[in-house]
């Protein structure tokens, strides 16, 4: 049976190369990296040293202490976010209603702490740069007491940030920036030096690396501010101790330099696919609507297509699909309630209008051929006649 996996947003295949490497070094490399009495242990603290160099380098960071792992995203969002709060003395957040449930639910859960401000946005998910200035202005303060947390590209309907307008704005009106670039980190080129965040985000099994194991970018001036996230043993300069997760860390340094190798060729190869999706969707199934900006090639990033799908509501959709080889989502894979919508989709779209369609989100890869769109089309088209029949 024919399948095609297009839901890479959510996690993406592992690379060989990257499974060897990770298995190479569970097997000859198990010191603890804490243990630099002996040999052992230091062959493993010269790994997790010389993954962190390759990785500033990769993300041009100015130096490899602005590296901070962590076990994924959530984890490293969760760090921005409490020890903004904790060791930055922040008393502002603005934000949006439109991010990952791992800074909106951190947010929220602080709220007695800070007070938050959610950034306005129009029918396709574009943040009001106005709206933010005006935030920004009236929470100015010479003590630095603003944190901006606003994604690069939104992980369910791919739209890009305008992101050095809001850096600019933060610059301006002297607010610390963090970004969720998880969408982006490993699938585009990021080049800390020319993006000034204070803080961004990564996560290794979104650019075909394990999971388990991500990082979070700390700007240097600020590193010295923070303080313990997880307390114990002081590793990762005492901000997030416990025994490092050393094969994770090295199979994390090996997909990016891999992405860091083949960016072009492969924006180029998903850039080509998504713009296949896009004319035929719209020739074989009609009445489709794009959500936010993601049939946007310009504005949204290359990796992402939502869209919703003419036909009244059945949580079953998915599953048909993947009775018949096809593997897409609904949304974030951080919200497995089969019958909910998407936070993201429910404020970006009339009510009336969800009760007729079903949002669908395909993300693409570079394992991904035109066969996998044509396998969706063929599918989404039996469904729509009810004239399927699966393989099982």
């Amino acid at each position: 049976m024919k399948r095609s996996y297009l839901d890479n947003a959510s996690t993406t295949q592992v690379r060989n190369e990257v499974i060897k490497v990770i298995v190479k070094t569970l097997k000859n490399t198990f010191g603890n990296p804490s243990s630099i009495q002996h040999s052992y242990g230091r062959a493993s603290r010269s790994i997790i040293e010389e993954s962190r160099f390759y990785i500033s380098k990769y993300i041009n960071a100015s130096s490899p202490n602005e590296i901070v792992f962590t076990s994924g995203g959530t984890e490293a969002n969760n760090l921005v976010l409490n020890t903004s709060i904790l060791s930055l003395g922040i008393k502002h957040i603005i934000t949006s209603k439109l991010e990952h449930f791992s800074v909106l639910n951190t947010i929220i859960f602080n709220k007695n702490k800070v007070h938050i401000h959610f950034v306005n946005f129009n029918k396709n998910g574009i943040h009001d740069l106005n709206h933010i200035e005006y935030l920004l202005k009236k929470y100015l303060s010479k003590k630095k007491e603003t944190l901006v947390s606003l994604m690069y590209a939104n992980n369910e309907i791919g739209n890009l940030l305008e992101i050095e307008n809001v850096i600019f704005l933060c610059k301006k009106y002297n607010a610390y920036f963090h970004s969720d670039t998880i969408q982006c980190i490993g699938n585009i080129p990021i080049d800390m030096e020319k993006l000034e965040f204070d803080f961004a985000t990564a996560s290794a099994h979104k650019f075909y690396g394990p999971k388990g194991i991500g990082f979070v970018f700390i700007r240097k001036y600020i590193f010295y501010k923070i303080k313990n996230f997880i307390t114990g043993g002081n590793q990762e300069y005492g901000i997030r101790s416990g025994t490092e997760n050393v094969s994770g860390i090295v199979g994390l340094s090996e997909a990016l330099k891999l992405s860091n190798r083949d960016f072009s060729k492969n924006i180029n190869k998903i850039k080509k696919l998504k713009i296949y999706s896009i004319i035929s969707l719209k020739k074989h199934i009609p009445g489709i609507i794009f959500n936010g900006l993601s049939c946007d090639i310009n504005k949204s990033i290359t990796s992402i297509l939502n869209f919703l799908y003419p036909i009244k509501q059945d949580h079953l959709l998915y599953f048909y699909l993947d009775l018949m080889g096809v593997a897409v989502s609904k949304g974030s894979s951080c919200n497995n309630d089969i019958k909910s919508i998407s936070h993201v989709i429910k404020s970006i779209t009339n009510k009336i209008l969800l009760r007729n369609m079903m949002p669908i989100r395909i993300s693409f890869g570079i394992f991904n051929d035109k066969k996998d769109i044509d396998l969706l089309i063929k599918s989404l088209k039996m469904i729509k006649n009810k004239n399927f029949k699966t393989n099982f």
